[in-house]
């Protein structure tokens, strides 16, 4: 199944009651920005999720920058916005890719099965002059049941356990861009460098102008990694980490998983080893 959607396949869909457009914009550094825009304009009928307030829970001493939510939290949001379990849930951001990636991946980590971001996002939608507007809706409140796809998540424990093994069948994907990888610079976490025996896919090279490469170039782009592995990947905080979960998807990797806590968490354990 493709994670994928394009705008001229969502237009037809617009006022379908079966789905539930999701509005992920987000701008690191001045948290509000992201919803402020939704309240000025939005695609029609799109309900706001927040990176920091929906999609992350609470920072604390271990878990890194962007840590899961709580369960009920979230499970709460989805039921006021109207979501039940059968809903197509379509997100999109700016057209970073990064955040409406984060909505897919945790929403899949819940067991949802229709979940989708939007390719070019929001900037591509505005500028191909489909429906938006600045309505806030109200949807009838419904249930959502969580069935947990442990699947696509990759506790600090099995980090750990791949760090002092090294297994052949485990591949260890750092997707921060290549100065952060090597450690030759550092601009958010209090330490550089990588997790021991990772390799480096830098997210960004999943991405043309906002907008997922095709298969074969995703292909092409993992060239180096077996098929048949085991892979998990991370980044600085776990958000960014997420377009190459959906890029591995596409190019037809089986067996992905995100290291949630990502290169924040494992530097906030003092004895853990840096590449």
């Amino acid at each position: 199944m493709s994670f994928i959607i394009e705008k001229e396949e969502l237009l037809p869909l617009l006022n379908s009651r079966d789905i539930r457009i999701c509005d992920c914009r987000f701008q690191l550094g001045s948290p509000d920005a992201g919803y402020n825009d939704y309240k000025k304009d939005h695609i029609s009928g799109a309900v706001y999720f927040d990176l920091e307030k929906d999609l992350s829970g609470q920072v604390q001493e271990h878990g890194g920058r962007h840590p899961l939510p709580d369960l009920e939290t979230i499970k709460d949001k989805l039921e006021s916005n109207g979501i039940t379990n059968d809903t197509v849930l379509i997100a999109y951001d700016g057209g970073e890719g990064s955040f409406a990636s984060r909505f897919v991946w945790l929403l899949s980590y819940l067991g949802h099965q229709k979940v989708f971001v939007l390719n070019g996002g929001y900037r591509a939608w505005r500028d191909a002059g489909y429906p938006i507007d600045s309505i806030q809706m109200n949807y009838m409140p419904t249930e959502y049941r969580i069935d947990l796809n442990e699947h696509v998540f990759a506790s600090f424990r099995k980090v750990k356990d791949y760090t002092l093994n090294r297994p052949d069948d485990i591949v260890l994907m750092d997707s921060r861009e290549s100065k952060r990888y090597e450690g030759i610079e550092e601009p958010i976490d209090k330490k550089a460098g990588h997790i021991p025996g990772a390799v480096n896919k830098v997210w960004t090279n999943v991405l043309e102008n906002g907008y997922f490469k095709k298969k074969e170039d995703l292909q092409s782009n993992f060239t180096s990694i077996g098929k048949d592995k085991e892979i998990i990947v991370y980044c600085g905080s776990g958000v960014t980490a997420s377009p190459n979960y959906i890029a591995l998807k596409e190019a037809g990797f089986k067996d992905v998983k995100i290291y949630i806590g990502s290169f924040s968490d494992w530097i906030s354990y003092d004895d853990n080893p840096i590449e």
